[in-house]
């Protein structure tokens, strides 16, 4: 059975251990919420030192503005 939370009358969720540790997920963490259809994504957003080098290797020659749309 998958773990689940009660939404509290403050409109606050703990998540539960389980997913935490599995997770990796510390207090003061960051989430952002993605609607997706009736439910609701949770991912956490990270830090700008974890996405350094990230786009390495790309290029912007051949980048578009979208100019040409409407």
């Amino acid at each position: 059975m998958p773990e689940t939370a009660k939404l509290s009358s403050k409109f606050q969720i703990s998540i539960p251990k389980a997913i935490r540790t599995a997770q990796h997920w510390e207090a003061g963490l960051t989430f952002a919420f993605i609607p997706k259809g009736t439910g609701v994504l949770l991912v956490p957003v990270p830090k700008k030192d974890d996405l350094k080098g990230l786009a390495k290797g790309a290029n912007p020659v051949a980048y578009r503005d979208h100019v040409d749309r409407f």
